[in-house]
């Protein structure tokens, strides 16, 4: 037990003299964040290359104990071909979180080395091969997407969560001392050690990067705590053949794990690009929502930490079917806690139900899609000027249009129009009247030439205009554009040389 104590002294000592080093770093190559009122609201300019730090301890405090011992706990890591393969990926993901740092990378750049890296994992032997709360086994290929979802999850989720002061590091914190425990509790020193580790560098680093934060970890801190919480605590798991264990750091960062599912589908609802950073995380809620302070709302989230550790705590030690039990029932109040919170507003029945329904609707797998589309081929189809009035006066009827008329030029120069009024509507008399929606379409086709003008009015008042409206006068705008000008060419061929003269030129705008 001393020579675990003693890893962590080390590493929280290394941790408090390079981490000032790093913010120099920073400083020297322009890797700062600035102000900018927005997602960004520390008071000054601030390096975000505190990973240099945290790896540099890291990896310095683990090749420092292979040649000290304080007692007679023996903690064996030795220097393997496959040990050195994860070494190599780990180097990969915090290099290009690094380079990020410093340079910027697309996100696409960054999701592919994060792939390549969580592929040198899996295929040097570790992987998630079975889960046994639920006496699940996977195949191959299903151990594969899964290996390389969770550690892209952990990476993305710590990342992700690294929008307030000491907030991601505080979190890791709290998942690898938890993890601590749990392998002090199997005699597994070797990934006690390694947590350990990790546990004195993320409390050395928080010492500069709690608020107000002198140093951010950046994308090459988020991403080598993630990939490092992600492969130690796998590799316990299948090294111990504990399904369980694997859960400790699910739960223990449930909070960011959770955002970091759901932020590219609210995102994706909501028109913005899946990717692109924003300051609606969960972590801004409570600033925004609940008016906390900064501080505060960092405070919250690690008890909200603390408590999910302990959960997952008892969690790996009960029977598997208590442990269902449980981890169902902390699903659900972590699902009423982010519902309570106000982040799953924008996914509220209502909006998911329309969402849905104009999907059914664009895709034609609605009913009254199918309907309407079989009513603008009944207007393509038409063979002269009047059966395409009478089919669109079919076609508007279904949106309760309440008045239309419709002005073009027949091949042979005559100007024609047409009108139909729902019943009980006078456009003379309520033309003037208030709620009253106007829309003057003009006939055109894809070249410019004109056919003639078609306007509809629709009394908004009695029935509101459905979501659907405006697409369906669109189509038919365009419907009705094509077939005068196809019925105007088969007239054309038909016709005497001198009205073919006068109907060939459609005037333009």
């Amino acid at each position: 037990m001393k020579t675990l104590i003693a890893i962590f002294i080390l590493s929280f000592c290394l941790a408090l003299l390079l981490t000032p080093v790093a913010g120099l770093l920073g400083r020297w190559g322009n890797a700062v964040d600035r102000p900018d009122g927005r997602r960004k609201t520390h008071r000054k300019p601030t390096p975000r290359t505190g990973g240099i730090a945290l790896a540099l301890t890291f990896g310095l405090t683990l090749g420092a104990q292979q040649f000290f011992q304080v007692d007679d706990l023996q903690i064996p890591i030795q220097f393997t071909t496959q040990n050195a393969w994860l070494i190599a990926a780990g180097l990969l993901v915090f290099g290009v979180g690094l380079w990020d740092d410093y340079r910027r990378l697309s996100h696409r750049t960054k999701f592919i080395v994060q792939i390549a890296a969580a592929s040198i994992v899996y295929f040097n032997g570790l992987g998630i091969q079975h889960f046994s709360v639920f006496g699940w086994h996977f195949g191959p290929v299903v151990s594969y997407l899964l290996t390389v979802f969770w550690i892209l999850l952990f990476i993305n989720a710590v990342n992700l969560l690294d929008g307030l002061d000491g907030l991601s590091a505080g979190v890791c914190l709290f998942c690898s001392l938890s993890m601590t425990l749990l392998a002090i509790a199997k005699s597994d020193y070797v990934t006690a050690s390694l947590f350990i580790c990790l546990c004195g560098t993320l409390f050395g680093f928080l010492r500069y990067n709690f608020s107000p934060a002198s140093i951010f970890m950046g994308d090459g801190g988020s991403y080598f705590l993630g990939f490092s919480i992600a492969v130690i605590s796998l590799a316990s798991s299948m090294k111990s053949q504990v399904g369980t264990s694997i859960l400790i750091p699910v739960v223990a960062m449930g909070l960011p794990i959770f955002d970091t599912i759901l932020s590219p589908i609210r995102r994706f609802l909501t028109g913005k690009r899946m990717f692109s950073p924003d300051n609606g995380h969960i972590h801004h809620m409570l600033v925004k929502r609940l008016g906390l302070s900064r501080k505060r709302a960092v405070l919250g989230l690690y008890s909200v930490t603390a408590l999910l550790c302990l959960c997952a705590l008892i969690i790996v030690n009960v029977q598997n079917d208590y442990a269902a039990i449980l981890l169902v029932l902390l699903g659900g109040c972590t699902f009423v806690f982010i519902h309570k919170l106000g982040y799953l507003s924008h996914l509220d029945g209502e909006r998911l139900a329309t969402w849905f329904r104009d999907i059914g609707y664009v895709t034609g797998a609605s009913s009254a899609r199918r309907r309407f589309l079989r009513l603008q081929l009944d207007i393509s189809d038409s063979d002269n000027e009047q059966e395409i009035w009478d089919n669109l006066c079919a076609a508007i009827r279904p949106l309760n249009i309440d008045y239309a008329e419709m002005n073009w030029k027949t091949a042979n120069g005559e100007s024609v129009a047409q009108s139909w009024a729902k019943e009980g509507f006078d456009a003379d008399r309520h033309i003037t009247h208030e709620h009253l929606l106007k829309l003057e379409l003009p006939l055109v086709d894809e070249t410019g030439g004109s056919y003639g003008t078609l306007w509809l009015i629709k009394d908004i008042g009695n029935k509101p205009v459905s979501q659907h409206t405006l697409f369906r006068i669109e189509q038919l705008r365009r419907t009705v554009g094509k077939t005068l000008k196809k019925i105007g060419r088969q007239n054309i061929e038909n016709a005497e040389p001198d009205f073919a003269t006068a109907w060939d030129a459609p005037a333009s705008h």
